[in-house]
């Protein structure tokens, strides 16, 4: 671990003792996971793909309910009526004679009808078609983000763990100079300004300390609430095995090209100002005739009281023609409402084509740019680690005061944090680009995973540092 050789151990409530207790408050066990298993374990339980899926599978359902407006549809009715009629006839001799006559009456029907000329079914077949392509690339795109939020909040719980063990570690580091100073002032060879300035730092330190452990119990809640489960380890990240490579290619433009041609988002887009020109024809339909075949057999029993005991069987066929003459504007407003909506969601598709280019700028950029910036992290610990070494031995010797001693050791923390912020930030980056192109599949979280140490080290105040 980074601070080891400097830190003498400090203590402190256990960490780890502390998360324990608290699982143990809400009825969980403990578990230990790594980036694929927590990726993994939010694909069966994380709400927002659930719901998408759901979603998606509901989609589905226009296609064949759609397809079934255009095929034959066959109706039966079968009706059975007890009449009765009173009728008045006046006779020869101008008297009226009430006449009450009671007869059963029966009819079956069944009718095929096939559409033959219909605009508006087409037009919702095809509209149908564009709203499951919309879905799927929601569902898609979900699938893109989660990779991206597990990944996020997997790595903001290393980071959070990170900052914490550095703080335990400049503690340890602050409460021995402490010690040393207050030894060296019994002695008469100290001075009071190095103590105060040792216990200021001590009593700082306490206080970041509260905050980082706050932090550290948020993120692993966050990533908790993903996978649906209590975590007990994580794997750490190993800097032997992150490998800085540039994005492949190594161009902006292309990104951007690959990105306009695969993105789940633009593909979303697409399909939504599919559907809205569909629904514009849908509207403009209103207008045309339509033109149905239809095949009919009906048997009728006593069908009026002039033959109350007669049957008719009636077998027909032919064509029908729907004329639309006028609906007081209604179809009017119907294209303008729809032409309108379309209007909206071709802006829409340019502005997320737009806010697609930079955010494949951005995430190309941070991938691109953290590379030197590890480098340089990795440079300056190494100058930060010299630093130290050499303000202690001029320290020993008298040119150097405790202060300075300290300044260095703070500067050392800075630099193994920016490091290990740098290094989460290009991982979390080329995750982020890859699902901006729709490329952040499980073999992704795979290759990332790679870079994590096994076995998991427990979540508690253990440094987490990356090995150098």
């Amino acid at each position: 671990m980074y601070l080891q050789h400097l830190c003498l151990p400090v203590r402190r409530p256990p960490f780890k003792a502390l998360l324990l207790s608290a699982m143990m408050a809400s009825g969980l066990t403990a578990n230990a996971m790594d980036l694929l298993q927590a990726f993994d374990a939010a694909q069966q339980s994380d709400a927002s793909i659930l719901s998408a899926r759901a979603t998606t599978q509901a989609e589905r359902e226009r296609l064949p309910q759609a397809k079934s407006q255009m095929l034959p549809s066959l109706n039966a009715s079968v009706s059975s009526m007890k009449n009765q009629l009173e009728s008045e006839t006046p006779n020869f001799l101008g008297v009226t004679q009430t006449t009450h006559t009671d007869y059963p009456s029966t009819n079956k029907s069944v009718t095929l009808r096939q559409p033959l000329y219909r605009p508006q079914l087409l037009a919702q077949y095809r509209q149908a078609q564009s709203l499951v392509d919309d879905a799927e690339a929601v569902l898609m795109q979900e699938e893109q983000n989660l990779a991206v939020r597990v990944a996020g909040a997997y790595f903001d719980a290393l980071l959070a763990h990170e900052q914490l063990s550095l703080i335990l570690a400049q503690q340890a580091a602050y409460a021995k100079q402490l010690d040393a100073s207050k030894k060296s002032f019994a002695a008469g060879s100290g001075i009071r300004t190095d103590i105060d300035e040792a216990q200021a730092r001590l009593d700082m330190n306490l206080a970041q300390e509260i905050e980082a452990r706050q932090n550290v119990s948020y993120t692993l809640q966050q990533l908790q609430m993903l996978v649906k489960q209590p975590i007990e380890k994580l794997a750490e990240l190993n800097a032997s095995k992150l490998e800085l490579l540039s994005p492949q290619p190594d161009n902006l433009q292309d990104w951007v090209t690959r990105a306009e041609a695969n993105s789940p988002q633009l593909r979303s887009l697409k399909a939504r100002v599919d559907a809205a020109r569909q629904e514009t024809e849908k509207a403009k339909s209103g207008h045309y005739p339509t033109i149905d075949a239809i095949v009919q057999w009906s048997d009728s029993k006593s069908e009026s009281v002039t033959n109350t005991s007669s049957r008719y069987i009636n077998k027909s066929y032919g064509l029908q023609l729907n004329v639309p003459l006028f609906a007081g504007g209604y179809v009017n407003s119907l294209v303008r409402q729809a032409l309108a909506s379309q209007t909206r969601a071709e802006q829409n598709l340019e502005a997320g084509r737009l806010d697609l280019s930079l955010r494949v700028y951005k995430e190309f950029r941070g991938v691109t740019e953290n590379i030197p910036k590890v480098k340089a992290l990795e440079q300056a610990l190494r100058s930060a680690d010299q630093m130290i070494i050499s303000s202690r031995k001029s320290f020993q010797a008298g040119s150097r005061t405790m202060l300075e001693v300290l300044n260095a050791e703070q500067q050392r923390t800075v630099v193994l944090r920016d490091l290990a912020q740098a290094r989460f930030m290009y991982l979390i980056s080329k995750i982020r680009l890859l699902a901006l192109v729709g490329g952040a599949d499980r073999g992704v979280v795979e290759q990332v995973n790679l870079v994590l140490a096994t076995p998991a080290m427990p979540v508690s105040s253990t440094p987490l540092t990356a090995k150098q």
